[in-house]
């Protein structure tokens, strides 16, 4: 039987709720990445809950459900595909613990957060680091300088990273 994996979508026209309704009634667990939103309208000041990622939400579910997923979300969502050697493509299976650690940073809380697209070439050099303590303890990624500041960023191998404020020396591991 084939095992369940993580795969990435990118949604169109924010799409979001009424997809990860589908799955739900199919049975497949889906993930919307959601951020905290301070928003004031009258003077009065609301929190709110969007998405961090505009466009993106995750699922659980085997390859073979993926590609049916694939197929029946054609005009409203994109499964983000893995290329073969043979120039074929497939979905692109995310390893569990690269999304245990992004779902970690992402629902910590930690304000300052940004989102922004895999990057390989600007995102993998540097110092891979294990955060010790604090509320993203535990989370892994690669130290960079974005904007002069040393940051934790957080990577989902072709689909997004997210990078962190800046974390004391003090907490972090070398691994």
């Amino acid at each position: 039987m084939d095992q369940r994996q993580w795969y990435a979508l990118k949604v169109f026209h924010n799409r979001m709720p009424a997809i990860a309704d589908e799955l739900t009634a199919a049975g497949i667990e889906s993930y919307i990445p959601m951020q905290t939103v301070v928003t004031e309208r009258s003077g009065i000041r609301r929190k709110e809950q969007r998405p961090a990622i505009a466009s993106l939400m995750f699922f659980h579910a085997t390859r073979r459900q993926a590609e049916d997923t694939a197929r029946l979300l054609t005009d409203r969502a994109m499964l983000y595909p893995r290329l073969q050697t043979d120039g074929s493509k497939i979905p692109a299976a995310i390893p569990q613990r690269e999304m245990e650690i992004f779902r970690l940073v992402v629902s910590s809380g930690a304000e300052g957060l940004e989102y922004m697209p895999d990057d390989p070439d600007r995102f993998h050099s540097g110092d891979r680091v294990r955060v010790t303590a604090g509320p993203l303890a535990g989370a892994e990624g690669h130290i960079v300088r974005i904007r002069g500041d040393r940051r934790l960023v957080v990577t989902i191998h072709g689909v997004c990273a997210v990078a962190t404020t800046y974390i004391p020396q003090c907490l972090l591991e070398r691994i």
